[in-house]
């Protein structure tokens, strides 16, 4: 989608796809990726979401990027931290006890500027993109993130019936763009309450991706 769809949601607060507390399938499935405490966990797309204080909770250096300075001055608020902000290699980097955000274009933020992250966690970037946005995406991910283990979560329903965001991605679709590099792991398929809002019945999917030398 352009940028200005996403600043006017969020200068508007549209943000139906934010939820209150850490998602349930986070909580589940985060183990799976096997990380030692401390281990450095990359958001990408990340927003205001809880699952950043839920992984600060568990002990984890989280690394976020985000279009919107909307959402992440309401992030830093609740998390009751105030961080340091200098511009950074294109972005604004905001920075405080165990996390950092970069804020602008995530197309415009590179390996060099992010460091090294130990896996990635995807909740709500892929779902974010139109087809026509997420070869780039997802190529762009694995360079940046140095083809590190992925959690993945993304819905599956009649895209024909809604419009997204978020949009439909099936295991197919996470194979044509994830396969070249990583093992796919299929977790679990979990029906969506109430369907994708409340128009059709979706699924959620979760993924865990590894790197083809260790999967």
């Amino acid at each position: 989608m352009h940028h200005d769809f996403w600043h006017q949601k969020w200068s508007k607060s549209e943000i139906g796809f934010h939820l209150p507390e850490a998602n349930p399938l986070l909580v589940k499935y985060f183990s799976a990726l096997n990380l030692n405490p401390g281990a450095c966990v990359f958001l990408p797309l990340c927003g205001k979401t809880v699952d950043i204080g839920w992984l600060l909770a568990a002990g984890y250096h989280v690394v976020g990027a985000e279009l919107s300075a909307v959402a992440i001055h309401d992030l830093f608020e609740s998390l009751h931290l105030t961080p340091t902000i200098h511009e950074l290699g294109g972005v604004t980097h905001y920075s405080a006890a165990n996390i950092d955000i970069f804020v602008g274009d995530i197309f415009q933020l590179s390996s060099s500027v992010l460091g090294h992250v130990d896996a990635a966690y995807d909740r709500a970037a892929l779902v974010a993109l139109p087809d026509d946005m997420r070869l780039r995406y997802t190529e762009h991910l694995v360079a940046l993130t140095c083809n590190a283990p992925q959690l993945l979560i993304c819905y599956e329903y009649d895209q024909s019936l809604v419009a997204g965001p978020p949009f439909s991605i099936g295991v197919l679709a996470v194979a044509r763009y994830y396969q070249a590099n990583y093992g796919l792991h299929l977790l679990a398929t979990v029906e969506v309450d109430g369907g994708m809002k409340g128009r059709c019945s979706a699924t959620e999917h979760v993924f865990l991706l590894k790197p083809l030398q260790a999967a």
